[in-house]
């Protein structure tokens, strides 16, 4: 490693929207290092340390993640109020409510990280015996544990906080911070365990907030009905839920990170029914136009071989090279079709393998020349290897240039070959059609009979 950086907990202006016990560090990997090996090292470093969880992640997966994952149907309804401990009693009827709907499946409250924390609560009455005020407890307490601003310093143009606590060895352990003594107003000292209760329990790490209202979330998902019913159902069964003063429930749109990739799939399906439309619009032929769309998947094979050979799961760089060789099969496919039919129309119309066959023959020197010259262009970033800053752009050309193989012998053997049979069955039905004459029929010559 070259270098590492630490983006730790939450800035006010950070574009992070993370808890206050999460962190990134941004490592550079150095040149000449081995890749794959200084990321396997990391990965065990960073699975390794106890009480952290953490994933590894390039630059390319951390911005397109989720952007190719499938969309999840999911329904998310909060409990808002103040009490956390109402807010989980609610969660927790609602969760129970939902588990009834038909079409939602696992419902489950969101979990809220804690931690453990040390509480001092001054016992009211043991605090009274001893002739201590409740805020004697906590704010002797609050010095020796944690610490009391008292001041501020001024040096340099600059201000520092002073702040009088107890020596580290106070607060050493659960006993230590037990037998602290709290002076009392006679000059004595009792023991903090005698007029509060000292004891560990669980506090949130972070609190959810709406606006300023927290809030509790119970998850779900949909499966075997429509999202819009099953939305309907839970609206219906909300209106019969009581909830206390100040505290209400209701149904919000599923994160954004649940979404998936639905969007870029809406995208990639109405971009094939465009390219659908324009090799009809190019060939003046439904049937042609179906042919090639069909066979154009089969341009891509190479490149999905090349992806799945390098180990790795299918990221965003892998499928911008099947673009562009999908891209390419298409064009270069559309370029040998339209030439086969201009030479029909050069022959009058008539096909015959032989035109196919001359077609091809023409088409083979540019075909074979443009995808060499991509593959040529793209080659050095596929032989750079998968090295830091090269992440993309080598998934990209190791798929390129195994999809221009399948892409070029789909365009040279597939594609004629397709359209010689398309070609030979419309001229057979041509041929089996019936004829009908146009030429008018001889009419017999009337004869007359003169008497003579």
């Amino acid at each position: 490693m070259r270098n590492v950086g630490a983006h730790l907990g939450r800035a006010v202006t950070s574009d992070q929207t993370v808890g206050t016990g999460s962190g990134e560090l941004w490592v550079s990997i150095a040149p000449g290092a081995d890749y794959d090996a200084t990321l396997r090292s990391i990965g065990d470093v960073v699975t390794g340390y106890p009480g952290v969880r953490g994933t590894v992640l390039n630059y390319e997966n951390e911005r397109s993640a989720g952007v190719l994952g499938p969309k999840r149907n999911a329904i998310v309804v909060r409990v808002y109020g103040q009490e956390l401990p109402v807010l989980h009693r609610k969660a927790e009827e609602l969760r129970r409510l939902l588990a009834v709907v038909p079409g939602v499946r696992d419902p489950r409250v969101r979990a809220m990280p804690v931690q453990p924390t040390l509480q001092i609560e001054p016992d009211l009455a043991a605090a009274r015996r001893y002739g201590v005020k409740p805020g004697d407890v906590r704010r002797a307490s609050a010095v020796l544990v944690s610490g009391l601003e008292v001041g501020s310093f001024f040096e340099a143009q600059k201000v520092f906080q002073v702040v009088v606590r107890g020596v580290p060895a106070v607060n050493r352990s659960l006993t230590s911070v037990r037998n602290l003594l709290v002076d009392t107003p006679g000059g004595g000292h009792v023991r903090l365990a005698d007029v509060a209760r000292v004891r560990i329990q669980p506090n949130p790490v972070d609190i959810r907030h709406d606006a300023v209202s927290r809030y509790a979330e119970v998850r779900a998902d949909v499966r075997g009905r429509g999202l819009a019913d099953v939305e309907g159902d839970v609206q219906r069964r909300l209106q019969d839920v009581r909830f206390p003063l100040e505290y209400h429930a209701e149904l919000v749109p599923a994160p954004s990170d649940e979404q998936g990739g639905q969007s870029f799939l809406n995208v990639a399906i109405a971009s094939a029914l465009g390219v659908f439309l324009l090799l009809q619009a190019a060939f003046a032929s439904w049937r042609i136009a179906a042919l090639l769309f069909l066979a154009l998947p089969f341009a891509l094979v190479g490149g999905v071989l090349a992806a799945f050979a390098g180990g790795d799961t299918f990221s965003l760089g892998e499928l911008v090279g099947l673009f562009a060789v999908f891209g390419i099969a298409t064009r270069n496919g559309i370029v040998l079709i339209a030439r086969a039919q201009e030479l029909e129309r050069e022959e009058g119309g008539a096909f015959s393998p032989a035109l196919v066959l001359r077609a091809a023959r023409e088409r083979l020197a540019p075909i074979t020349a443009s995808a060499t010259t991509t593959a040529l262009a793209v080659l050095p970033l596929a032989l750079i290897g998968d090295v830091a800053g090269n992440e993309i752009t080598h998934s990209t050309a190791v798929v390129i240039i195994g999809g221009l193989v399948t892409a070029t012998l789909l365009n040279l053997l597939v594609v004629p070959a397709l359209y010689l049979h398309s070609g030979a069955r419309a001229a057979r039905r041509a041929a089996a059609a019936p004829r009908v004459s146009s030429a008018p029929s001889a009419s017999p010559t009337p004869s007359v009979d003169l008497p003579g």
